[in-house]
């Protein structure tokens, strides 16, 4: 499938996701927690997080409050951004661009995002999760429809109350703000394809 965005749809996309890659490696690089940063801009640790990972796009003043809370100069911090966008229509993501990230509080659960792509006040955001055999992190809730697809391996899920058994080949879609989970359960290691399906709020 090929997907047709405009050139100004993705210099926003690409800026926005420079400007949350950006806070989230100086957070990590001060050694600075996510409830750190969060106690420090008066906003929730979700919330610092879900920016962090470029799941939500934050208003002016919350992105200058946690700026702020990381002690950054503003004038050097906006420097550095630089718009990637070429004058092609149709957008194309190599495998060695996919972005690694990861998730505070838990281990063994790799991310590689995929895409982020804007609808207006919607957001999809695809990337693939590598999930080992002894990873662990608590139940979870993400602001978003969640599909998962799985490429490799098997899968408990834990959602809510109850318990599926995916294999390879599987996929499920439920609602993220639900409290859930995940585990390998056969093999070393299960491979997933993710794709969040995002109300996109502006005005936090």
């Amino acid at each position: 499938m090929i997907l047709i965005i405009s050139n100004r749809e993705k210099h926003r996309s690409d800026i926005l996701f420079q400007i949350s890659n950006k806070l989230r490696e100086e957070r990590t690089n001060k050694g600075v927690t996510i409830q750190r940063v969060a106690d420090n801009a008066g906003v929730s640790k979700s919330l610092v997080s879900q920016v962090e990972n470029n799941r939500i796009t934050p208003s002016l003043p919350l992105l200058l409050n946690l700026i702020n809370a990381l002690g950054l100069d503003l004038n050097v911090f906006f420097k550095e951004f630089v718009s990637k966008v070429s004058s092609a229509q149709v957008l194309i993501v190599k495998r060695q661009d996919y972005e690694p990230f990861k998730e505070e509080n838990s281990y063994g659960f790799f991310y590689r995002r995929i895409l982020t792509k804007e609808f207006g006040e919607h957001k999809l955001d695809v990337f693939l999760l590598r999930l080992f055999k002894d990873s662990r992190r608590p139940m979870t809730r993400t602001n978003a429809y969640i599909f998962n697809f799985i490429l490799q391996g098997s899968v408990s899920y834990f959602i809510g109350r109850n318990q599926y058994v995916l294999k390879e080949g599987d996929s499920i879609f439920f609602d993220g703000n639900e409290l859930h989970n995940t585990k390998c359960i056969d093999g070393n290691e299960v491979l997933l394809l993710i794709v969040h399906f995002i109300d996109n709020p502006r005005n936090i």
